[in-house]
């Protein structure tokens, strides 16, 4: 049996230490917002699920599925800036889009939501507009460098 127990933590040495340091910094670099990542995704599930937080599912039938649809298309976005970062962040002008379709959507959308609906939407559409914009700026930022 072969000897196992000498552990190399230090790749300094390898041939292509260079090649797979560079390889790395590439794809990390689009990496500057990863802590905006799990905030995205968080408002994406409460869109979804708000309906039933705020328990307008019968006065409010299309705004529920709205918010559902909405709600799951920002967790996907947040999902693809996790899984792909430098194709995704482009996207991140939609998210703001939807951020703010979303503030306006309370009254196209909805049947003369009371105030707690309004007010749901109005966050909830706000920090979607807020980390779409972070995002954006951040993939500005790693472009232009």
């Amino acid at each position: 049996m072969s000897n196992v127990s000498h552990a190399r933590s230090d790749l300094s040495g390898h041939p292509d230490a260079s090649e797979m340091r560079a390889r790395y910094d590439r794809v990390m670099g689009g990496r500057d917002v990863a802590l905006v990542d799990a905030p995205v995704f968080l408002v994406g599930l409460y869109c979804a699920v708000s309906p039933w937080v705020l328990h307008f599912t019968a006065s409010q039938p299309a705004l529920v599925t709205h918010n559902l649809v909405m709600g799951i298309a920002i967790a996907v976005l947040a999902l693809g800036f996790t899984a792909m970062p430098e194709r995704m962040y482009g996207l991140s002008w939609a998210m703001c889009a939807i951020g703010a379709w979303i503030i306006v959507s309370t009254w196209v959308v909805g049947n003369s939501p009371d105030a707690g609906i309004v007010i749901n939407n109005i966050v909830v559409g706000g920090l979607t507009v807020l980390l779409g914009m972070v995002c954006a700026g951040a993939a500005a930022r790693t472009r232009s460098t």
